[in-house]
């Protein structure tokens, strides 16, 4: 493959003569779509090789969680993490890594994924779709965050009800599988309200509309967060269902004043003709 192909595949604008962003075809539009897999994915790899170094740090890092967890659960209950196989040490190298590159990469894919499912906004809802874009990866990694600071809690509740007299023997690639779905869960999760601001910004969701259905909306909140988190303890849902029911509520507030400042706009433009 020559650099002059490489670089076509890698376009996102159109490159037929006398074609604009805004009226691609479906061709034009899958092709948006491979540009923007393969740019992540080139992201993600990259990111990846720069995790590989840090593995130790990581490894450590995830087994905070697990420790911290044996610390609430005392001497009562003795739990032993143990890697099974003997592929299994080089596959957690392989996911830890991997894990560590999707999270660190999130602002980008992030924004490649809301850059193609919104192209057609105004110049002026670009520019605050650029602002609240900028956030998405902050907001991601802040909900990873939280995940990581509610996980010991779950895992020492799960942990406890190893019967008296018998060992909790942990493998370590279910530990993982098992971390990683919490961590991800909750930094997407705190993503959706964000989205929906984004969605009102392209006109898609009005604020009259999140507040008709606030009550279904909070509930469902409270559901997901049940049905979501891998650990079964009520801690975790609540810390996962009230972070979410406020940034519901803050997204209403923020897609009613949006709403508000279009109308203003939309009676400035009117007024004149009016007058005349």
């Amino acid at each position: 493959m020559s650099i002059a192909t490489a670089v076509n595949v890698l376009r996102i604008a159109p490159s037929q003569p006398g074609s604009t962003p805004g009226s691609m075809s479906l061709a034009g539009h899958l092709r948006e779509a491979r540009a923007r897999l393969i740019r992540c994915a080139l992201v993600l790899v990259v990111a990846f090789f720069v995790a590989l170094p840090f593995y130790d740090q990581l490894l450590s890092l995830v087994l905070g969680p697990y420790n911290q967890a044996q610390q609430l659960i005392g001497e009562d209950t003795v739990s032993t993490a143990y890697v099974a196989g003997a592929t299994g040490p080089l596959m957690l190298n392989l996911k830890l890594c991997g894990v560590a590159a999707l999270v660190a990469a999130s602002p980008y894919w992030l924004w490649q994924a809301w850059s193609f499912i919104v192209p057609g906004l105004l110049a002026r809802e670009k520019r605050w779709s650029k602002v609240f874009a900028a956030i998405a990866g902050p907001l991601f990694i802040a909900g990873v965050a939280l995940g990581y600071y509610v996980l010991p809690k779950g895992l020492g509740v799960l942990i406890g009800f190893t019967p008296a007299g018998m060992e909790n023997l942990v493998e370590f690639g279910d530990y993982f599988s098992f971390f990683s779905r919490m961590l991800l869960v909750f930094g997407l999760a705190v993503e959706i309200p964000f989205f929906l601001v984004l969605l009102n910004l392209a006109g898609v969701v009005t604020g009259a509309q999140l507040g008709k259905h606030r009550n279904i909306i909070l509930m469902s909140a409270v559901v997901f967060a049940a049905v979501a988190t891998p650990s079964t303890d009520p801690f975790s849902m609540l810390m996962l269902a009230i972070p979410m029911m406020v940034l519901f509520i803050l997204a209403e507030v923020i897609t009613r004043l949006i709403d508000r400042r279009r109308r203003a706009r939309a009676l400035a433009q009117v007024a004149p003709w009016t007058e005349d």
